[in-house]
Parts: C-alpha cells; sequence; structure tokens
C-alpha cells in the first residue's frame, strides 16, 4: 500500500519498493535509492542536507536549505470528511471535560485541539477530525459524558459549502 503526501496541493504516492540490500522507494511511479544518514540524505546517489520535524499529520522537511511543509494523506479519512462523516467529535472513553479550546463558531483546522477530556487521572486533548467551523458544543467544562458520545459537532468551512453545492 502507498503512502500518500500532499505537497503544495498536490498529492504524491510513495511505496516502499526494497529495504534490502538498499531501500528503494517509488515516488509517483519512478523509482529512486535512497540512504538515509544524520543531517543527510542520499537520493540516487546525490546527498542532501536533511532535517525534518512532525506535528500531527504535518511533516516538515528542510532539504538543502529549502523548507517543505507535507501532510500525510489518509484516504479513508479524505472520503469519509468528503460525505460529512467527519462532523462528529466523539469521546473515546467516558470522562468529562476538563478545558475548552474552542467556543461555537469558531473555525478549527484538522489535527488542532478543540477540548481536554479527563477519564481515569488521564487528560486527553481530543482534536477536530477535519477542517470546519464549531456549530455545538455538546459537553462544556466539567460536564460528563459516555464512551462514543458526541461532544462536539462541527460544519464544513462557508468556502467547503460552496464548493460542495457547485
Amino acid at each position: 500500500m502507498a503512502l500518500q503526501l500532499r505537497l503544495k496541493g498536490r498529492e504524491h504516492s510513495i511505496e516502499i519498493v526494497a529495504r534490502r540490500p538498499e531501500l528503494v522507494l517509488r515516488i509517483d511511479g519512478v523509482e529512486h535509492r535512497v540512504a538515509v544518514m544524520p543531517g543527510a540524505v542520499m537520493l540516487d546517489g546525490r546527498a542532501y542536507l536533511f532535517d525534518e520535524g512532525v506535528t500531527g499529520d504535518r511533516h516538515f522537511v528542510r532539504i538543502d536549505g529549502r523548507t517543505f511543509d507535507l501532510e500525510a494523506v489518509d484516504p479513508d479519512l479524505e472520503e469519509e470528511a468528503a460525505a460529512g462523516g467527519l462532523d462528529v467529535i466523539r469521546a473515546p472513553m467516558p470522562g468529562a471535560v476538563v478545558s475548552l479550546a474552542k467556543a461555537e463558531g469558531d473555525q478549527v483546522r484538522r489535527g488542532e485541539t478543540v477540548l481536554t477530556i479527563e477519564s481515569m487521572k488521564l487528560q486527553t486533548a481530543l482534536t477536530a477530525p477535519r477542517d470546519g467551523v464549531i456549530e455545538r458544543i455538546v459537553r462544556q467544562e466539567g460536564q460528563t459524558f459516555d464512551k462514543d458520545e458526541a461532544v462536539v459537532l462541527l460544519v464544513p468551512l462557508e468556502e467547503d459549502a460552496r464548493e460542495q453545492t457547485s
């Protein structure tokens, strides 16, 4: 199965072809030999200075002085979001709302913390499953909930809603 990454709005497919005796990746259908070393990466025999950082689904890669913002794409989540299936943030376990990071009407980006819950003395940040606007916060600070209960409802951003109707 290929890994899907988005760079500058364009999706790219990356597959591992071989791991030994050397790493071979197929990127958008073209095979490349890759060797990763501390602070550098070798691609088809050419060395590049290399560093990376990860925040949620976003990968920041610095290659030879240029920084690239890559986003991991989950095709299943993309389909579910397009069908409106990611409009609900559900509690993964029973507990209580500790704090709200967002309010009704606020815009959120996928992966952004919306609220923090506590269950069995463990605090967990619940994040937005997609970009959108918070339509309703079902459970406020201090209120309890059961497992799989909806705690926040989202609606698409206005521009997304216009695209879906045209």
